[in-house]
């Protein structure tokens, strides 16, 4: 497995013949082990290039020393494996969840955050090793390949970017083959062509029959969720603590972020919470039909909002609302490493200063619920809400307020008219009238 202590290893292949020939061009791919990435190895060498795998851990729960081995098998010099799981939450998916990011109110953003570290770990490999180029896996069609370019082009724009599935005008189905062909094992089969990513946030399934978007997700595209009905009959509850917007406990225990992030997808997962079904505009212009199953993220993301409606004002919130939708456009759109987000942040770390407190959720049969929620700081003060006992409102003042509120239209009406302009005299309709 990988070196659990953040860093990483690499393997060096095999060369036979003493000396290797002279390298002429050097880069490193990202490697995910499946079909996309374990033909690129092939093809890029056949392109001329000294091709050195890199795999990051994000949470995949793979075989990792088998990924390493067969990119040495089909034909890597050598092969990195590095953990990424805590840089990904920390830097990544905590400023994320602090900014309330949501793609179109579905989509968590889990292969959207992933993205950028990877491309920032491969360019610290590609300096290490000497190389002049980094390559991907990705189609021409979907959103990572831009996040790839993109953050290469902001953290090292001496880089070349090779995409190899870009140029080689194979479709899934020529893929299988040129693998079957070259003796290359790869999960993805053409009875199963599902195309899959997932890492600690979430995880997402498309291509199959999924391209219908009318038709129902099977069974088998789910495996961190449990199908709603054959959950358990009695909810679950959970309880997060956190800390200037960050979770740092759970029911009432301090936990980091791994076992956190683990353990809420465990539970999510049971109660069937998590899955999402979204038809979603793609950056390059196109929708596509994604499935997501993503407990831990729905399930913080919910606690984080409902505890900072207790504590933000009205005024901090709704705007709060505009930068969460243009961080979670920015970072879809692969402009992690961008002014714009790095100053958006600081207006993010600002409004977390009082996001402290707990939140409950109830969560039973595929859905979640927030049924609790408290802060040392909060807004809400039960002497001002409350209609009864201990009610400090000063309801007198309500009258000169609203005669102040309503000043503009009131005025509006009376000089313009607009109102006594209007036909309002078929409001009513047919009513019944009784008087004495």
């Amino acid at each position: 497995m990988s070196n659990r202590g953040g860093g990483g290893r690499a393997l060096p292949g095999r060369r036979s013949g003493g000396s290797p020939p002279p390298v002429v061009k050097k880069l490193v791919l990202a490697y995910s082990g499946g079909l996309d990435t374990s033909v690129a190895i092939r093809w890029l060498k056949d392109k001329g290039w000294d091709v050195i795998a890199f795999t990051v851990d994000l949470g995949e729960k793979k075989d990792l020393d088998a990924i390493q081995a067969r990119a040495l098998k089909v034909g890597a010099s050598a092969a990195y494996v590095a953990d990424g799981r805590i840089p990904f939450l920390e830097l990544f998916v905590w400023p994320s969840l602090q900014a309330g990011a949501v793609y179109e109110k579905e989509y968590p953003l889990a292969t959207a955050l992933g993205r950028p570290l990877i491309a920032a770990m491969m360019i610290e490999v590609a300096r290490r090793e000497g190389a002049s180029a980094i390559a991907h896996g990705c189609t021409g069609k979907g959103n990572d390949q831009v996040r790839f370019d993109v953050t290469t082009a902001a953290l090292a724009p001496e880089l070349e970017v090779v995409a190899p599935v870009r140029e080689w005008g194979m479709n899934r189905d020529d893929e299988i083959e040129y693998a079957n062909k070259h003796g290359i094992e790869v999960p993805a089969t053409t009875r199963s062509p599902y195309s899959t990513d997932e890492n600690l946030w979430g995880r997402s399934i498309e291509a199959g029959v999924l391209e219908d978007p009318w038709a129902e997700p099977p069974a088998e595209v789910y495996t961190w969720t449990r199908d709603p009905r054959q959950c358990p009959d009695e909810p679950a509850y959970v309880e997060v603590g956190f800390k200037e917007g960050l979770p740092v406990s759970l029911d009432g225990k301090a936990i980091g972020a791994l076992d956190l992030v683990t353990a809420l997808n465990k539970i999510g997962g049971e109660s069937g919470v998590g899955r999402i079904d979204h038809i979603e505009n793609r950056l390059i212009g196109i929708k596509s039909r994604e499935i997501y199953e993503a407990p831990a993220a729905v399930l913080l993301l919910q606690a984080h909002q409902a505890l900072e409606d207790i504590t933000l004002p009205k005024e901090v919130a709704r705007f709060k609302d505009l930068v969460a939708q243009q961080w979670a456009q920015m970072v879809y759109d692969g402009l992690w490493f961008s002014p714009l987000r790095d100053a958006l942040y600081a207006f993010v770390v600002e409004t977390q200063r009082h996001v402290t407190g707990d939140v409950r959720l109830k969560l039973f049969k595929g859905s979640s619920h927030v049924v609790g929620r408290k802060s040392p700081i909060q807004l809400y003060q039960l002497s001002l809400a409350t209609y009864g006992k201990g009610d400090v409102f000063d309801q007198s003042a309500a009258a000169g307020f609203i005669k102040l509120w309503g000043m503009g239209v009131r005025t509006s009406a009376q000089v313009q008219g607009r109102l006594h302009g209007r036909d309002l005299g078929n409001l009513l309709g047919k009513v019944k009238r009784l008087g004495k």
